[in-house]
């Protein structure tokens, strides 16, 4: 058995997180000790190292919970895992196209730049002025404050 900070030294996953995904179901509450402290067996460990993989390949919550309840029943088709994992590729693929464009737009802007005074500058004209990018990037990228 381990204790909770065993368990994150095993999986790499913090305490307060081991804690959250508790709190939010997707591991059973551990066994107690005498002394109330958690301890948690062989399957709480695999489990919590599937969603911390699940988590690395940038899973939501929600989709962690589905395929655990999945992984739960073995015998049943995996038609459901691949459309999940399948939406997952999609989100990357798009997210891929978007910071691609990106890339595009500052490698355009950088090109065009004479390396003169920064009152000459094309970058800072291009960041003031959104009309002069090539294309429309306002939504690639998740907005900051």
């Amino acid at each position: 058995m381990l204790t909770i900070g065993k368990l994150s030294a095993a999986t790499g996953v913090k305490v307060p997180t081991i804690r959250y995904y508790e709190e939010i179901g997707l591991l059973a509450a551990p066994e107690r000790s005498a002394g109330n402290q958690r301890l948690y067996g062989r399957a709480a460990r695999d489990r919590l190292s599937f969603i911390r993989h699940a988590r690395d390949l940038g899973f939501p919550l929600d989709a962690i919970r589905d395929l655990l309840g999945l992984s739960d029943r073995p015998d049943q088709s995996c038609a459901s895992v691949d459309r999940i994992a399948r939406q997952r590729l999609a989100e990357v693929e798009a997210r891929i196209a978007r910071l691609t464009a990106l890339r595009r737009e500052l490698e355009r802007m950088l090109s065009c730049c004479a390396h003169g005074t920064v009152g000459e500058c094309r970058v800072i004209e291009v960041l003031g002025n959104h009309d002069l990018c090539a294309g429309d990037h306002q939504d690639m990228m998740p907005k900051v404050g």
